[in-house]
Parts: C-alpha cells; sequence; structure tokens
C-alpha cells in the first residue's frame, strides 16, 4: 500500500536485489498516476542511485503489478488469497488517523466515513486502515489464513500502532473480524531509512533518455538504504537479509536513533532552513549556524540513546555526509509536510527527556520556535492539521501558548521551555537564534 518513489527505492529494491522469486502488487495512495504509469512499463522502472561523485542505475523487475489504491476489488481479492504473505505500508503519520495517545481516531469523518463504508459492505473505504480492513474481511471470509503487516514509516512503535488501530476498526464493523485480526495478523514493527527525494517529470524523462530507454517512472535515491525489522511473518517472507535487512528482538533503539537524529534533524532544517533562505536540506546544512543546532539537537537526543548499541557517533558522522549530498535536492518543503505530528514524535520526545533530568533542551526549543515562525510568516508548507494549528494562532491573547500547547501539553506547562521558545521567537529573523 503506497507506490511512490519511497516504496520503490526501499521495499521493492530489496526484494529486487534479494530475490526473484518474490513478487509485489502494489496500490498508489490518492491518486493513480503513478500506477497508470508503471502498469504502461509493465511494472519496471530505473532506480537510480545518486552519489556524491556520480550516479549508477538498474531496472527494478520485482514490481508485478500496478493498481490504483481505489479499486478494491483487486485489492480485495489480492488480500483474499492465501498467496498473498506480507502487506508493507508506506504512508504518512498523519495517514494512519492516530489520536495523540497512539489510537485510532474514531471521531475522524475520515474514519467515520470508512466505518461507514465497512459496515454497508458495498461502499469503499478511503483510508489506510479503512482499507486495510476491508482486504482482512475479504481474508476471513475466503479462508487465507495469517499473514504479516509491516509498516514502513517514521511511526515510534509503528507495529503495535498499527495493530491495536486495525482490531479497533475491525471490531467496531464485526466483533468476529476484529478477534480474526487479533489472531490472525501479524504487525512488524521496522525502521527504515534512505533518503529519496521527489523529482520532476522533466528529470524522469532526461534520466531515462541518459541511460537509454523512455521511463516516466524513474526514482532518484541516495546509496545508502538500511531497514530494521522487529515480528513475525506467518506467511513467510522475502529473504530481505540477504540484501542487507537486519532482524532483531527490540527495535526501539533503532527506532529511535532513527526517528531523533535523522527524521529529527529533517524536521529541524525544514523549520529552521527556510527563515534563513535555504530550500534544500544540502543548502541547509551547509550553512554553519544550521549546522551548530544539528548537532545540538544530536546531543539532547543522544543522551537518550544507548551508544554502545546503535553508535549514535557513527551515525551522526555519517548524516552529515548524506545530508550534505548536494546531488540529492531534498526538498526542504516536501519534508515539512504535516509538520505537526512528525515534531510530536521527532523532537518532541527529546525535548521531554531532556526536561525530566532537568536539561534546557535549547536546541529542542529553537526547533519548536521555528515552527511557530514559519506559521505565523505563512511560510509553513501544507499540513494535515492545518484547522488545530489555525485555531491556536487565532487564541486571544497568547497564540504562543496555545501553539506550543499543540505540540505537546506537558511542555506548554513547563514554564522554563515556554520561556526558551518566547526568547528566540523575539531574536528571529536574527541567525543569532539559532546558535546552539
Amino acid at each position: 500500500m503506497g507506490l511512490g518513489a519511497f516504496h520503490r527505492a526501499h521495499q521493492v529494491w530489496y526484494t529486487d536485489t534479494c530475490s526473484q522469486a518474490w513478487g509485489i502488487a502494489a496500490f498508489t495512495g490518492r491518486r493513480p498516476v503513478v500506477a497508470q504509469r508503471l502498469s504502461a512499463q509493465d511494472g519496471l522502472y530505473t532506480l537510480v542511485e545518486r552519489g556524491p561523485e556520480g550516479d549508477s542505475a538498474r531496472i527494478i523487475t520485482s514490481l508485478v503489478e500496478a493498481a490504483d489504491g481505489a479499486d478494491m476489488t483487486r485489492f480485495g481479492s489480492l488480500l483474499a488469497s492465501s498467496q498473498t504473505a506480507v502487506v508493507t505500508l508506506t504512508v504518512t503519520e498523519a495517514g494512519y488517523h492516530l489520536t495523540p495517545d497512539g489510537s485510532l481516531d474514531m471521531h475522524s469523518p475520515a474514519i467515520q466515513a470508512d466505518l461507514a463504508a465497512l459496515r454497508s459492505d458495498v461502499a469503499e473505504p478511503r483510508t489506510a486502515p479503512g482499507r486495510l480492513v476491508l482486504g482482512m474481511r475479504q481474508r476471513m471470509r475466503h479462508g487465507g489464513g495469517p499473514l504479516a503487516v509491516v509498516p514502513c514509516d517514521n511511526l515510534p512503535d509503528n507495529g503495535r500502532h498499527v495493530a491495536k488501530a486495525l482490531a479497533t476498526l475491525g471490531d467496531s464493523v464485526d466483533q468476529g473480524l476484529g478477534r480474526w485480526i487479533e489472531q490472525q495478523v501479524s504487525c512488524v514493527s521496522t525502521s527504515v531509512d534512505r533518503i529519496t527525494p521527489s523529482i520532476s517529470d522533466k528529470e524522469k524523462v532526461r534520466l531515462g533518455a541518459m541511460h537509454g530507454w523512455r521511463d516516466t517512472a524513474v526514482v532518484v535515491t541516495e546509496p545508502f538504504h538500511d531497514w530494521v525489522l522487529c515480528g513475525q511473518f506467518p506467511a513467510g517472507r522475502p529473504p530481505w537479509e540477504f540484501a542487507g535487512a537486519r532482524f532483531v528482538d527490540d527495535i526501539g533503539p533503532f527506532e529511535r536513533r532513527k526517528l531523533w537524529l535523522l527524521n529529527g534533524a529533517h524536521s529541524l532544517l525544514a523549520c529552521a532552513g527556510p527563515l534563513l533562505g535555504h530550500d534544500t536540506v544540502a543548502q541547509a546544512i551547509s550553512d554553519p549556524h544550521l549546522r551548530g543546532l544539528v548537532q545540538a539537537f544530536w546531543g539532547e537526543a543522544s543522551r537518550h540513546l544507548p551508544a554502545d548499541a546503535v553508535n549514535t557517533t557513527g551515525y551522526c558522522g555519517a548524516l552529515i555526509q548524506r545530508f550534505s549530498n548536494e546531488r540529492i535536492c531534498h526538498a526542504l518543503d516536501q519534508i515539512g509536510r504535516d509538520s505537526l505530528t512528525k515534531l510530536q514524535v521527532r523532537v518532541v520526545p527529546v525535548a521531554e527527556a531532556e526536561r525530566a533530568i532537568g536539561r534546557e533542551a535549547g536546541a529542542c526549543a529553537r526547533v519548536i520556535a521555528c515552527w511557530i515562525a514559519l506559521w505565523c510568516r505563512r511560510m509553513a508548507s501544507p499540513d494535515a492539521r492545518e484547522a488545530a494549528i489555525r485555531a491556536a494562532m487565532a487564541t486571544p491573547g497568547d497564540a504562543v501558548s496555545a501553539l506550543i500547547d499543540l505540540v505537546s501539553p506537558h511542555l506548554a506547562r513547563d514554564a522554563a521551555f515556554t520561556h526558551q521558545v518566547r526568547q528566540v521567537l523575539a531574536l528571529l529573523p536574527s541567525v543569532s537564534g539559532f546558535r546552539s
């Protein structure tokens, strides 16, 4: 589920690299365009690995079917088949429709609409949880047996959250379906890592022509790749470990390392970079003030990671090199979308952990201040929770407190932390506001 560039640079690449015995049928999220392009190419596409010194390209063959995500008839038939062993998900954190405590938001209009659709047994759900539950119902009815669901996203403890969401929605449709999901569906927790920027259609055509073929679905990614998984695969799986994936008993340290150090730094740059006129990660990390802020944030985050298990020093050093790759045009606007939810899982846990041991969490405060400044200056990227953000901004008297409360009620009650946020806002746009 999800046919975007990251899925094709990550899960499809791993499958293509490790085995020719497994194929992937992939469904788009909102629009069918990518599926239409790939179907016209028999599912084949070029994967370009863009390193600092040059490109390397190969044709990926493991994508055997590309379908419109709205085609619930085909989706349901595939989920019903016992030959389907694994479902991977590449959706944004907001796409799960979870509450701040990680439960499925049953008051969400989208979830309510899907619930009505599932109960009618006729209409077609539109959210990722709704579509998955429809597929699970088909599998239960046709005796398809157990399978694994593998969320590939930046949501902490994603396997547990997805399992809970599916069981909740399934139980709301039919208690027997909820029980079946709990007993038959294994939700695997993962940490995924491969920087994959979006590229224009013009760039796709140019890259395809460079390698001697016409390709409207080219994917550009960095050479680096990482995949850590924790959970069971009751119906089998591709041997992804042959392509470098790691299967562990405790994913927590790896998950937090990636979420805080890579994704947290990305969100930091997406919040602070535009205020200094930067458009890409490479531009932003070359700014000494922003690099200093990133390193200060890493210092705060690293105190709460087991350095002996995840090698934070080496990981951060590699991140500087990856971020500095000017040939990967990773737009800050792309990273900054749905920033409220992202900050809550990438920056807030670090800030709260620092404050719990009596430290200032100054770098975290600067990130949140920059996020507020983007919204106040109408520079922010689109956000699925924009209505809530604008409501907070309209709070009479103290919009800053309301915005901090939206990010983290706990931090909003911390007078010392909120004072730091206000101090940074008072300094902007002076670059001194970014100094660690």
